[in-house]
């Protein structure tokens, strides 16, 4: 028997067809997460995904990638081959440049900020805590964590904001409501439980750390895509 024999096979077990494994597949590829919580859209691939949990896991790892299954925050999340993946051993595969994803320095001190802010959500707990597991805080408040713990400003002009947020959201670092606006300095950003598989402690601490460097730098990112990692030594030598 082939491997598409095999597939297809395992597939009709769970009355799924090909066409909709290539659609999750093409998903985790291209945006290295699937999030129950998302979307209408996203709901049900992540429900279909649940359903060939095991053919999923097989496929990616003959490519030497890993799919990281979170229960408790619904998501899956593709790593790639070589990747360091906070709170899991090293798969022992050498990384492959290819692969890796061009992350600005703005998207990734912002991400570092967020992850010191959800550390302290959680210690602090109360109402900043949601029952989802997300930590709320203000823009002004990430703008004054960049500023105090990375020596970093946020991008000057609204548009460059903008951006960096849709980006964080897109990444699924954030949730922001529909009506949010960076003016309404009582609008809150909701930090997703996700930030965790994206920086550990020690990256975390490397980067406060790390003296500032010019802001024209960019980091890679090791992953399958543009939402899965940022590697310790990418923050050491280009987070600002």
């Amino acid at each position: 028997m082939t491997l598409i024999e095999a597939l297809h096979e395992q597939l009709a077990l769970h009355n799924l067809a090909l066409e909709r494994f290539r659609e999750i597949v093409s998903r985790l590829f291209s945006a290295g997460i699937v999030m129950r919580e998302e979307d209408g859209v996203e709901q049900r691939l992540y429900d279909d995904a649940r359903r060939i949990e095991a053919c999923l896991h097989d496929y990616f790892q003959l490519a030497g990638f890993r799919l990281e299954h979170n229960l408790k925050g619904e998501f899956f999340r593709l790593y790639a081959p070589g990747a360091e993946v906070p709170g899991m051993p090293e798969d022992g595969l050498e990384p492959v440049p290819g692969l890796r994803a061009r992350l600005s320095p703005d998207f990734v001190a912002a991400a570092l900020a967020l992850r010191f802010q959800y550390q302290q959500g959680l210690s602090e707990g109360g109402n900043r805590l949601t029952d989802s597991g997300e930590v709320l805080t203000r823009f002004e408040e990430l703008s004054a964590t960049l500023q105090t713990q990375l020596k970093r400003a946020l991008p000057p002009t609204n548009i460059e904001r903008q951006r960096l947020l849709n980006d964080l959201k897109r990444h699924r670092l954030i949730r922001l409501a529909a009506n949010f606006s960076m003016d309404d300095e009582d609008a809150l950003l909701a930090i997703r439980p996700t930030i965790l598989g994206i920086i550990s402690d020690d990256m975390l601490e490397a980067a406060l750390e790390t003296d500032p460097l010019p802001a024209a730098e960019s980091a890679d990112e090791d992953v399958a895509s543009p939402q899965a990692l940022l590697e310790e030594e990418s923050i050491e030598g280009n987070i600002e």
